[in-house]
């Protein structure tokens, strides 16, 4: 793999349950990127709700919460020891803290919010000013960076998706059925491509990636080919 002095912003964008996140963070340690976590920033957000009683019982005060988004500020930075990019939520790592089933419980009723989703772009489109990021989700390469120079659309059998989603839910002990996932990831494909607000739409200059029959490695072979057409 060549490196290059050039450093651009990255865009992976498609269904659930293809592997967004696993590619993404590959991608950035290849080129010594920073990952982007979408969904971690709002969990930072939800997080700073119930920390300062914004969110009591599930309900947001959402005057507070208004109020509070100029006082928040997201960044990731890489952990050298875990070889991850890590959430910082005000100057603080709460990367193990967003993760909490707390947050997970609330994290939905912010992310809903229109002022949340204003603000968190801001941030993210100031995290690229200074290119060298991957950043994976729905909308990254349509509504986030439309003018990233790199944008993945990733794509799989439905088939393929819920076998491994069955797989890591096995492993992890929870008991549910192949046919159960399937519908769920149906469903949630539905959604993602009929929601009003920032569907899932691949974008016209996105390079497409069906990985149901690829493995890892044959993964990062595909992008290490696309990266060096990008930089003849």
């Amino acid at each position: 793999m060549t490196y290059f002095n050039k450093k651009i912003i990255i865009a992976v964008d498609g269904y659930s349950s293809c592997g967004k996140s696993t590619f993404a963070k590959a991608i950035a340690h290849e080129l010594n990127y920073i990952y982007i976590d979408s969904g971690a920033m709002y969990r930072a957000v939800a997080l700073y709700c119930l920390r300062n009683g914004i969110i009591i019982n599930n309900e947001t005060d959402y005057e507070a919460l208004i109020k509070a988004l100029g006082l928040i500020n997201i960044e990731f930075k890489f952990n050298k020891q875990t070889q991850n990019c890590e959430t910082f939520l005000n100057n603080k790592n709460v990367e193990r803290d967003i993760r909490s089933v707390e947050v997970s419980e609330v994290v939905s009723l912010i992310s809903k919010i229109r002022e949340v989703r204003v603000k968190i772009l801001k941030l993210q489109r100031e995290m690229g000013e200074k290119k060298g990021i991957v950043m994976d989700g729905r909308d990254i390469g349509t509504v986030v960076f439309p003018d990233a120079e790199l944008k993945i659309f990733m794509t799989a059998d439905v088939d393929v998706r819920a076998k491994r989603r069955y797989d890591e839910l096995k492993e992890k002990g929870v008991e549910v059925s192949f046919e159960e996932i399937k519908k769920n990831i149906q469903e949630r494909d539905n959604l993602d491509v009929s929601r009003k607000v920032s569907p899932l739409l691949k974008a016209e200059d996105a390079v497409e990636l069906d990985n149901s029959n690829m493995t890892p490695e044959e993964q990062m072979d595909w992008f290490r080919t696309i990266i060096n057409r990008v930089y003849e």
